[in-house]
């Protein structure tokens, strides 16, 4: 008897730790080229991030998008952003965009958008980016 009571205590205790863990369908919001442009530009507060290394945003980038790449400590640019603000997130395919939602969320960040399929599905149709080389 005293061992259910120990096993049931147990399984109730790890239920109630899976049950407090946030799916990460619902820190961010992923959508397509068309509804991540609509999302941007009908929000006043909106900032539009690439995540890709320097050396891909140099070369196609979406017109008024900030390059914080992936691969740095995003620490420092998260404390330079406003938490209220909306923040829409690119890559080449959406892998690494969605990472770093995770992780701005994890930060305090609430209004995040994932450009499902990067650059790549905003090239296929047909939006416009802005191909003038950059220097470092």
């Amino acid at each position: 008897m005293n061992s259910r009571l120990i096993i049931f205590t147990g399984l109730l205790i790890l239920f109630n730790i899976a049950a407090g863990q946030i799916p990460d369908s619902l820190k961010y919001i992923s959508v397509g080229p068309a509804g991540f442009q609509k999302a941007y530009q009908s929000d006043l507060n909106a900032v539009l991030i690439d995540v890709r290394e320097f050396f891909e945003y140099k070369k196609s980038r979406i017109d008024n998008a900030f390059n914080i790449p992936s691969s740095d400590n995003l620490d420092i640019p998260a404390d330079t952003l406003n938490k209220e603000a909306s923040l829409f997130l690119y890559c080449t395919s959406g892998f690494r965009s969605k990472r770093v939602a995770k992780q701005l969320y994890d930060k305090g960040f609430r209004k995040l958008y994932n450009l499902d399929g990067g650059i790549t599905a905003w090239k296929k149709e047909d939006f416009p980016v802005n191909r003038k080389k950059l220097k470092k």
